[in-house]
């Protein structure tokens, strides 16, 4: 069976992508259920640029392992929350934002202080991700995905993780950290992003 290599650790992140690539014919592993153990350095300037990075070491790593020297693909993404009125912070630092280890309603509140009498209209904010491919010929594919909302003015829901609880979506009328796993997986940034990524996939696969 082909299989597909995460370039993550996050299980958050692993369960949703499981469900958005669920129609996918492939066995679908972290880098860690793959073997891969490293610790990358994402030095790049965007998004698209960090998943790259991340892609092509897993790839690197994965080559030594015959049971990966084909009929694999290893994707990796680089996501993250850019708010408008900060500039786009905290962008590609999302997750380091104040620290890795810094838990994240920690990272969350900062923000709720930073835009302390901000008003509606100025609080607009996006989920962003970016998707890189590498397959072991090293052909390298991106997609990139984006969900407009808004930050919220408290930490409200529970069934997400990263900013979740503080992206406020006005068509629903909820935070992402309100949504179901099936509300979420449908309209989130990393859904749109593996969506367009879907097609190249099949093709690779089954040309």
């Amino acid at each position: 069976m082909y299989k597909i290599i995460f370039a993550t650790g996050n299980q958050g992140k692993m369960r949703e992508v499981r469900a958005i690539l669920q129609d996918v014919e492939a066995e679908i592993l972290s880098m860690k259920e793959a073997g891969v153990l490293l610790d990358i350095e994402e030095n790049g300037t965007t998004f698209v640029e960090n998943a790259i990075i991340k892609a092509k070491a897993v790839a690197q790593a994965l080559a030594q392992k015959p049971e990966f020297a084909s009929d694999c693909v290893v994707l990796a993404d680089d996501s993250g929350l850019e708010i408008d009125c900060l500039g786009g912070e905290p962008g590609i630092y999302s997750a380091r934002y104040l620290g890795e280890e810094t838990p994240f309603d920690v990272k969350s509140r900062d923000f709720l202080k930073r835009l302390e009498g901000v008003a509606d209209e100025k609080r607009k904010a996006r989920f962003v991700c970016a998707i890189a491919a590498v397959w072991p010929d090293g052909e390298t594919v991106t997609a990139l995905g984006t969900i407009e909302g808004r930050i919220g003015y408290e930490l409200i829901g529970d069934n997400g993780f990263g900013y979740d609880s503080i992206f406020y979506l006005p068509e629903y009328g909820r935070t992402a950290a309100e949504l179901s796993d099936e509300e979420k997986n449908a309209i989130s940034h990393r859904s749109r992003a593996l969506a367009q990524m879907k097609p190249e996939l099949m093709k690779r696969m089954f040309r």
